[in-house]
């Protein structure tokens, strides 16, 4: 389906109290008048190796989705590694 979405970042501190990317997901806003729930599923990117995995733990830095878009289309995000970070439920009241 088309039309607008909305598109979640979620960040949170991590072990070393840095604030990193925590997940990512999108939804399509309902155009049906009532009430809607929606379950999103969150995910992450993941660093390609053991050493780049490594490095991001130490260093507190790790891979993150810089464009929005990235996550609304999903163009090019299946040449990239991701991990399922869990669910988001919102709920639309469409009038």
């Amino acid at each position: 389906p088309a039309g607008p979405q909305i598109v979640l970042s979620v960040y949170g501190p991590d072990f070393f109290g840095h604030d990193v990317a925590r997940g990512y997901g999108a939804v399509h806003v309902p155009f049906v008048p009532g009430r809607h729930k929606r379950t999103i599923a969150m995910f992450v990117p993941e660093s390609t190796s053991r050493l780049q995995q490594l490095t991001s733990w130490f260093t507190g830095r790790r891979p993150e989705f810089t464009d929005p878009k990235v996550v609304a289309q999903g163009e090019g995000r299946e040449v990239t590694r991701v991990r399922s970070q869990g669910f988001v439920t919102i709920s639309f009241n469409v009038m």
